[in-house]
């Protein structure tokens, strides 16, 4: 597995360390045997033995006796330092491998562009990065060094008890083909099953994401109850689903017992016959039933791991296959730097569509100059964000091409290009840190005075500092301790600080008051200042000194003239301020 290569190493000692469990597991049954049979029977000592200890121990019924209840404690010692040795090497490497499959998960999910975000949910992706990730550890930590381990334990065993008596080890072999049919039975069935399990949780998931979210719309509605019902049926259908997976495992588990219990009874009928036919010591049938507890154990832990792996193995799958999901908005191989535009912009023929759906822009065609300003109008839906979130390649077009001085967007490094845009938004996204941790995200390695200087440029500096911490005050979660147009003036500082040549500003006056947005304004003709900006206003007062402006109906232009020639807006035609 490529995800956990690096990890490898590390699941080899622990392998090894498991492996050291073989001959504890051997060596368990020995004082049993040494106490019936040379302390109890009389018979002399294996050879291995009698060449270990000293004379005065094997002198003597006590001194053996002795030497054997030391032998017992040094066996159950040994092997609790070997499964505390094992138990700490396999949290510590499922845990960092985990957590490695994480970020690369969540670096591919940012990655992914805004389409897949948009028609799967961030909740899927959520799921997966949280819950199916840490799955991935018990495959291979879990799943193949415990099998592995069991496995060397098996075939010692069975040497061992070939050696004794090798039809007793026929006669327990003889489960081992239907223990092999039941997990292929179980496995079959219950894969496709937990699938649609961990499905069922990813919506029950998003229900709680969306009401907390969205939880002053909830409470302003009084849905409280509404939402705990809708959660309420996506949690109880997960819920019967897993009782229902619970029952198929436990089934499992119950064959397995009784194939092995019944391999046990017909061991220790056969070893009987043999005792008395002396072909058997007791002691070694005793020794071959303590092997046989070994022998089936490996079995039954590899069956049982075939059963509950199923689970690990269906959330491995679903992280495999969301790493597999290309990105649509991907990065040629042949990509050319951009370390700073001069903030020419074209549309050529530009049209786009969301996956299979409708187009929602059609075959655009206009050109804003360096340092223009494009004031975008339309009704609602005709497709004005939709038009502005090209310039970032948040989606490419389906048709037609966007130039940045004279090349197409898509041969830029993403990462450059991107540095070539400032967003601010309808709605400002802050995140719940500081105020001036919110304006450094444009710029991480900013200094606090230019980051001052940005708020200052905004006319946000006035009231960051009256607040209890000052630009250390943290905002709350999506900024929701500050009002509206402190947020926005935050989003424009951090434009200002990203000194991108081209600029967006999305209906950023749309949700303040009239004295609020004068100061927007002011602070937006500075930032606007020298820079190539795209403007969506509703209002004429916002659009009042743009070069170009550009109306959409139904996501094309609507304009009489040439749209590529560069002219004075009419704010008196009701059009342009729809």
């Amino acid at each position: 597995m490529a995800e956990t290569r690096a990890f490898w190493p590390a699941v080899l000692l622990l392998f090894v360390v498991d492996l050291m469990a073989t001959p504890l597991v051997l060596l368990a049954p020995v004082p049993l045997k040494i106490a019936v049979d040379n302390v109890l029977g009389g018979e002399p000592l294996p050879p291995y033995l009698d060449a270990v200890l000293p004379d005065q121990v094997t002198g003597s019924e006590i001194g053996l006796l002795a030497a054997t209840a030391v032998l017992q404690v040094l066996v159950v010692v040994l092997a609790q330092l070997q499964q505390m040795g094992s138990y700490v090497l396999r949290v510590r490497t499922g845990e960092r491998m985990t957590q490695s499959v994480r970020e690369r998960m969540f670096g591919h999910a940012q990655r992914l562009s805004l389409m897949r975000h948009d028609t799967r949910g961030s909740t899927d992706s959520v799921y997966r990065i949280q819950y199916d990730a840490a799955e991935l550890q018990k495959v291979t930590v879990d799943g193949l060094v415990t099998a592995a381990a069991a496995t060397v334990t098996l075939v010692t065993t069975l040497v061992v008890i070939v050696r004794l008596d090798w039809v007793l080890a026929v006669v327990a072999l003889v489960v081992s083909p239907l223990l092999v049919l039941l997990m292929r039975r179980y496995r079959a069935r219950v894969r496709p099953r937990y699938r649609h399990v961990k499905g069922i949780e990813t919506e029950a998931m998003q229900v709680v994401h969306e009401a907390l979210g969205a939880i002053r719309v909830v409470k302003a509605f009084g849905q409280e109850d509404g939402e705990n019902a809708r959660f309420r049926r996506r949690a109880v259908t997960g819920v019967d689903a897993r009782i229902r997976l619970a029952v198929a495992e436990g089934t499992f588990g119950l064959m397995v017992n009784l194939v092995t219990a019944a391999g046990t009874a017909a061991v220790l009928f056969i070893g009987v016959l043999h005792v008395q036919a002396d072909v058997l010591t007791l002691g070694e049938l005793l020794m071959v039933i303590a092997y046989l507890s070994q022998l089936y154990a490996p079995l039954r832990t590899i069956s049982k791991k075939a059963a509950s792996l199923q689970s690990s193995l269906a959330s491995a799958e679903r992280v495999f296959e969301f790493l597999d999901e290309p990105d649509d908005v991907g990065e040629a191989p042949d990509a050319v730097p951009l370390p700073r535009a001069t903030g020419g912009v074209e549309f050529q023929g530009v049209s786009l569509r969301y996956g299979g759906g409708p187009e929602v822009l059609h075959d655009l065609t206009f050109r804003a100059e360096p340092g223009a300003t494009v004031g975008i109008c339309g009704a609602t839906g005709a497709g004005k964000t939709s038009l502005v979130s090209l310039l970032g390649r948040f989606y490419d077009p389906t048709a037609g091409a966007i130039l940045l001085d004279g090349v197409d967007l898509r041969q830029y490094r993403l990462s450059d290009l991107r540095r070539q845009v400032a967003f601010v938004l309808q709605e400002p996204v802050l995140f719940s840190s500081s105020v001036a941790e919110n304006i450094r995200y444009a710029r991480p390695e900013a200094t606090q005075e230019e980051v001052v200087a940005a708020a200052t440029q905004a006319d946000a500096h006035h009231f960051i500092e009256r607040l209890p911490e000052g630009y250390e005050t943290l905002v709350g979660e999506r900024g929701m301790r500050l009002s509206g147009g402190e947020r926005q003036r935050i989003s424009l500082a951090r434009a200002f600080l990203k000194d991108a040549p081209v600029l967006v500003l999305d209906e950023p006056t749309s949700a303040v008051d009239v004295a609020t947005e004068a100061r927007i304004l002011a602070a937006m003709r500075r930032l606007a200042a020298g820079r190539t900006t795209f403007l969506i206003a509703h209002r004429s007062s916002t659009l009042e000194g743009c070069d170009l402006m550009v109306e959409l109906r139904g996501g094309r232009l609507a304009v009489a003239d040439d749209p590529t020639v560069l002219r004075e807006p009419n704010l008196g035609d009701p059009a342009w301020t729809r």
